[in-house]
């Protein structure tokens, strides 16, 4: 593939650097300072997104529902008929109804499980509660807009992939999908890999191998893969395997990827990475405008030493992008 980029189907932006959800599995919520993409920023990066051909950017973070004038951005994007999507936790949706319908395409929220389970790995109370008046708000309003949902699994959910079904049916969702918890990288405002320790607390344990297993493959026997559940039968299981090699198990697997070469994150702090897992490729706002950090000397060398099939961050990867175009 070529290592310069000609153009960047997806953008990936974090426009606010906090969360309103104290999840077990993230340590973005424990930022103690705040920053966020402004719409000025934004709009100077208007000729490199043209340049580039974005066709997708998606709304991430933290919870971008926190920013100061996040439909602004998407107003921006959306002008140049740019897909806009949000993920978000779901806790301000209804307070926000009206401007999503209005200035996104599509919202995806975080769903961990049934309402009990939710609310325990969110740490927030009525999490649930708040998520389920979100999405009932968007639809009340507009009936056919699409809300999915992405559910993380974990040690405290693993057993209940078929509760989670049946709890995003309820909520009236279009789709809901299924990654493996991320402990082993330095994603999500991790200052450092996390310790053996903090790992196994969110990791699964060797006896929850065979409960996860046993939900995977009911759902694959439900037929419900490639239908409500976005993940083929393949991509379930290899939730599975992605948690046995965690314990060593079983060897690591790269996913089939090309995200370093059609996509890009921007955070709110200028930081540009490849992706969600690997290290920056460089900082706008300090001389260097997007397209010259997507194309500049380390990105550039760092899409060149790329073997994906090989590289350990990949290898303990728990989400991919094979786009096509």
């Amino acid at each position: 593939m070529n290592p310069v980029l000609e153009s960047l189907p997806v953008l990936i932006l974090y426009p606010h650097n906090r969360c309103n959800c104290r999840c077990v599995m993230c340590d973005i919520w424990k930022t103690d300072s705040t920053q966020e993409i402004s719409a000025a920023e934004l709009e100077r990066h208007g000729e490199d997104i043209a340049r580039l051909r974005v066709e997708w950017v998606v709304f991430s973070g933290g919870e971008p529902l926190m920013h100061s004038d996040l439909f602004r951005l998407c107003r921006f994007l959306r002008e140049r008929k740019i897909r806009t999507t949000l993920l978000s936790t779901g806790l301000l949706i209804e307070r926000y109804a009206n401007q999503i319908i209005e200035c996104l395409d599509d919202v995806i929220v975080s769903l961990d499980g049934p309402p009990e389970t939710h609310d325990a790995i969110r740490r927030v109370p009525r999490a649930f509660d708040l998520l389920a008046a979100g999405v009932a708000a968007l639809h009340q309003r507009n009936p056919d807009f699409a809300v999915s949902a992405r559910s993380t699994v974990q040690s405290r959910n693993c057993a209940l992939l078929r509760s989670t079904v049946e709890a995003a049916r309820r909520l009236g969702l279009k789709s809901l999908s299924f990654l493996a918890a991320d402990v082993s990288s330095e994603a999500f405002n991790r200052p450092n890999i996390w310790s053996s320790q903090r790992q196994a607390q969110v990791a699964l344990a060797p006896g929850q191998i065979s409960a996860l297993e046993t939900e995977v493959e009911a759902l694959i026997a439900a037929r419900e893969c490639g239908s409500f559940v976005v993940e083929t039968p393949e991509k379930l299981r290899r939730i599975v395997d992605h948690f046995r090699a965690h314990l060593g198990l079983h060897l690591p697997v790269a996913p089939r990827c090309n995200a370093p070469w059609v996509s890009a994150v921007l955070e709110s702090d200028g930081v540009v990475r490849p992706c969600f897992f690997h290290r920056p490729i460089g900082t706008v706002g300090k001389g260097a405008s997007l397209l010259e950090v997507l194309n500049g000397p380390e990105a550039i060398s760092f899409r060149l030493g790329l073997d994906i099939s090989r590289n350990a961050v990949c290898r303990r990867c728990v989400c991919s992008l094979n786009w096509k175009a």
